[in-house]
């Protein structure tokens, strides 16, 4: 399938919550208009969690190449403590090995190098501001780790494709810097995409429904746009009805982004950055309506579900 779109041309969704500036109470519409409001870019890892910038593109359409790939090697490890005081403690605490800090197997995602990665700002109102129709998971790992996870549960193996997820409203699926999709499978209602460490990777969306949807985007339990925690009342990508976007990265600014790379858990942004990995191995996004695109809220679609279709015996007259 013909990539309709990259992230160079995907829109990145300001519509304004409800209850937020310019969306009180009552009918209040979009605004015709709004100035870019940049995302504030994060910063970047300690020394050793990222590659060199590589050169910017020339045109919305490209993307710079690739820079030295991100270092993942461990910090040193702490020093030991000493357990008494005087000399034969000092003695003692400088024959004892030094603890080896400890690594979770599989992988997560690096801080990569810079790429070109421009976005524009469009007016979107939220049918529910912060209430999405859908959230959907696609977790990732290594091979030796999916074998284990396969182990655990009863799985089947897909091929190199997107995923269908959210009652077939959207497609999510990972993309080597080949341009192919990575392989995966299915165990219980999880799906998962594997990975090799080093390979940088890109997320695609595709909106397989008929109106426009915004999506928030979190991977290992941060923000894509910001780096900081994910949470639904930040801003999304917006993808236009059976439009796709590719998202390249962590964004940095309105026109690049630092590159989606696996490495090691210890070595993730995640890691790196706020020293939390215990979301490591997952990419989540949440899905949003439009105002006035969809009647189906969570209240009707939980009406449909309840519906009764042997709700009396005996059919009666109009009016009783």
């Amino acid at each position: 399938m013909n990539r309709t779109r990259r992230i160079g041309q995907a829109a990145l969704a300001l519509a304004l919550l409800a209850g937020g500036v310019g969306c009180g109470a009552g009918g209040a519409s979009a605004p015709k208009s709004m100035a870019p409001e940049v995302p504030a870019a994060p910063e970047a890892p300690p020394s050793g969690g990222e590659g060199a910038p590589a050169p910017m593109a020339m045109s919305m359409e490209s993307s710079a190449g690739d820079a030295a790939r991100p270092s993942s090697a461990a910090p040193a490890p702490p020093l030991a403590e000493r357990s008494d005081s005087g000399p034969r403690g000092e003695a003692a605490a400088q024959k004892a090995p030094a603890a080896q800090p400890t690594d979770r197997p599989g992988l997560g995602t690096q801080w990569g190098e810079t790429r070109v990665s421009r976005i524009s700002t469009v007016p979107f109102v939220r049918a529910e501001p912060s209430n999405p129709f859908a959230t959907v998971g696609l977790f990732y790992n290594d091979e030796e780790g999916a074998r284990a996870m396969a182990n655990a549960a009863g799985f089947r193996r897909t091929a190199a494709q997107a995923f269908t997820l959210a009652g077939g409203a959207v497609a999510i699926g990972l993309k080597s810097e080949r341009g192919n999709f990575l392989s995966g499978f299915v165990a219980g209602e999880k799906s998962y995409a594997v990975g090799e460490a080093g390979q940088r990777y890109t997320i695609v969306l595709r909106n397989l429904t008929p109106n426009r949807i915004e999506c928030v985007v979190s991977v290992d339990g941060l923000d894509v746009l910001d780096g900081q925690q994910a949470a639904f009342s930040k801003r999304g990508y917006l993808v236009d009805a059976h439009g796709e976007v590719e998202i390249d990265g962590f964004r940095q600014s309105m026109d690049t982004v630092a590159a989606f790379r696996f490495g090691s858990v210890r070595g993730s942004y995640a890691g790196q950055k706020h020293g939390d990995t215990r979301n490591v191995g997952v990419i989540g996004v949440a899905l949003f309506h439009e105002r006035g695109t969809t009647p189906w809220t969570p209240d009707q679609i939980q009406r449909r579900q309840d519906a009764n279709p042997f709700p009396g015996q005996f059919a009666t007259p109009p009016g009783r």
